[in-house]
């Protein structure tokens, strides 16, 4: 797998520059020692207690991006997984310990466990004033003796952060950061491994498989289960959580992105928890935000943390960090009504029925709806992806008005599905659609034929949309078959439009849409998406069941 990298055994000490380098000024690092990666506050005064953690690197932006006021004072950054060194460690707490003192906070693994414990105790040695706490926050092994440090760490951060940024002492510092990790309880989802930089992608998952428990390292997760829908899985875990924080009382909740999750999927899921009896406890929402990761892992992790007054304020803080995720409240989402003249839009048709167009209909969006994957796979080749969804999600739009639709007056008809269409199927299928309906519909209304009034409505999808026969779209489908229709009925114009999809696989250059930006090698042997749909429906319509 291809990475953005230089030498591997440099990429740590590469990208803390980038980041310093991008602070605009609000970071710094240790120089020196290569192998002694440090990034810390350039403003940093050490007139108060220093917050230090760190460990091994592939998480960012924790912990260096997390470097700043009202947050860390430092972080050590070890290889890609690997706890910093001991000499590592220890740099970091010289370089920002102050006659306050330091609290290190450490994620519970044995390495980080060991070197930033030992480096702790060598810079008591020297005199300094310096507290440790502990983060295991994972919940996933039931009686773990060591359960792990994940996401929830980084509320521990902010809360200590906090603390020592309002100038409390050292003592009181290290007692809210061993009271928030007392706290706090995760649990980690994903459906792919990570990839180290430089290696190649993990294959353990069968399609469809999840794993529940995971860490942040790619190691294997505890559970193995068929992955469900954001809906199932978010009960699922939040029952998990809701075990280990039991009562009602009210929870902030970070929701972590483990590094290649979509930002619509961390959506979806956000929403799902919310709507559990667990998120109906959370009155403060971090994320969706990619805080804790686990390099490109896809999946994502649930933080819970009882929240009181002062733990509120803790999380509420404004900190300078731009990778902190912003503590929100939680409120019911505000919901307005759609503009008066849009609702209105359609309403005065009035319905009626015809059961050959009813069947017509029908026959239609069954077949669109079926052919949704293999659109879109087509569309993926040369497009975006989304063919076979926009034109089944339109079919299924027109399914569920079915009824309502004026079935025995064509030019209402085709007027209320170019309304429905315009509403419903986005991208340029859906609006070109919309735009042939509405010029067939007013065709029909001024006397045309259905074989006229349709070549009229193709004549202005051209004038619209720019595209011509030839340019590898839709049209390359739907102009031979509407002239083939007059003479030779559906049949004939369902063999035109196939022949018409088919001939544009022959073509290495399109007009119009994302295919015209790809090069000629990439669209050759490809059927256009959009030509396959109404092939399709064409198709459909000629089905002996519907006398074609």
């Amino acid at each position: 797998m291809a990475h953005f990298i230089n030498d591997r055994a440099a990429l740590v000490a590469e990208a803390a520059d980038g980041l310093v380098t991008g602070s605009g000024g609000r970071l710094a690092r240790l120089d020196g020692d290569p192998a002694i990666r440090v990034v810390l506050r350039a403003d940093w005064p050490a007139d108060r207690v220093a917050i230090v953690s760190g460990g091994g690197s592939g998480h960012e932006p924790a912990h260096a991006g997390f470097v700043g006021r009202g947050l860390l004072t430092a972080a050590i950054c070890g290889d890609v997984f690997a706890s910093p060194s001991v000499d590592a460690v220890l740099a970091g707490i010289l370089a920002v310990t102050g006659p306050a003192g330091c609290l290190v906070i450490i994620k519970n693994y044995a390495g980080d466990r060991l070197n930033f414990g030992l480096a702790a105790e060598r810079a008591r040695a020297l005199g300094l004033a310096v507290e440790t706490v502990t983060v295991a926050d994972d919940i996933a092994i039931p009686g773990a003796a060591q359960p792990r440090g994940i996401a929830g760490t980084l509320l521990v951060h902010k809360v200590a952060g906090h603390a020592a940024e309002a100038g409390r002492p050292l003592a009181e510092v290290a007692g809210a950061a061993r009271a928030a990790a007392a706290e706090i309880k995760s649990l980690g989802i994903a459906v792919s491994g990570c990839t180290m930089p430089g290696g190649v992608a993990d294959t353990r998952f069968a399609p469809g498989e999840a794993e529940l428990g995971l860490g942040i390292h790619g190691e294997p997760g505890i559970e193995r289960i068929a992955l469900p829908e954001a809906a199932a899985l978010a009960r699922l875990m939040a029952a998990r959580l809701a075990e280990a924080v039991p009562g009602d009382g009210p929870l902030a909740l970070l929701v972590n992105n483990l590094g290649g999750t979509t930002a619509l999927e961390m959506q979806v899921l956000t929403g799902a928890v919310l709507a559990t009896p667990l998120g109906a406890r959370v009155r403060l929402l971090l994320g969706p935000a990619s805080a804790m990761t686990a390099l490109d892992m896809h999946g994502a992790s649930l933080s819970v943390l009882p929240l009181g007054a002062a733990l509120g304020d803790a999380l509420t803080a404004a900190t300078e960090v731009p990778a902190w995720p912003r503590a929100v409240p939680v409120v019911a989402p505000t919901l307005r009504p759609l503009p008066e003249r849009l609702a209105r839009q359609g309403a005065a048709t009035s319905p009626s029925h015809d059961p050959a167009v009813a069947q017509a209909i029908t026959a239609v969006c069954t077949a669109l709806i079926g052919a949704e994957t293999a659109l879109n796979a087509l569309d993926a080749r040369v497009g975006d992806g989304d063919t076979g969804t926009t034109f089944a999600s339109a079919a299924r739009a027109v399914l569920a008005d079915l009824d309502r639709l004026p079935q025995a007056e064509p030019a209402a008809l085709c007027r209320a599905l170019s309304d429905r269409l315009a509403r419903v199927a986005g991208g340029s299928s859906g609006v070109l659609m919309s735009i042939f309906f509405a010029a067939t519909g007013a065709g029909l209304a001024d006397g045309m034929r259905w074989p006229e009034a349709l070549a009229h409505g193709a004549e202005r999808l051209q004038a619209h949309g720019g595209a011509r026969p030839g340019d590898r779209t839709l049209l390359d489908a739907l102009v031979p078959a509407l002239t083939a229709l007059p003479d030779g009925g559906l049949a004939a114009a369902a063999r035109a439009a196939e022949a018409g999809a088919a001939a544009t696989a022959r073509m290495t250059r399109a007009g119009t849409g994302r295919s015209s930006y790809l090069a000629a090698t990439d669209l050759a042997g490809v059927e256009d998406p959009g030509a396959v749909a109404v092939a399709h429906v064409v198709r459909a319509l000629a089905s002996p069941g519907l006398g074609g």
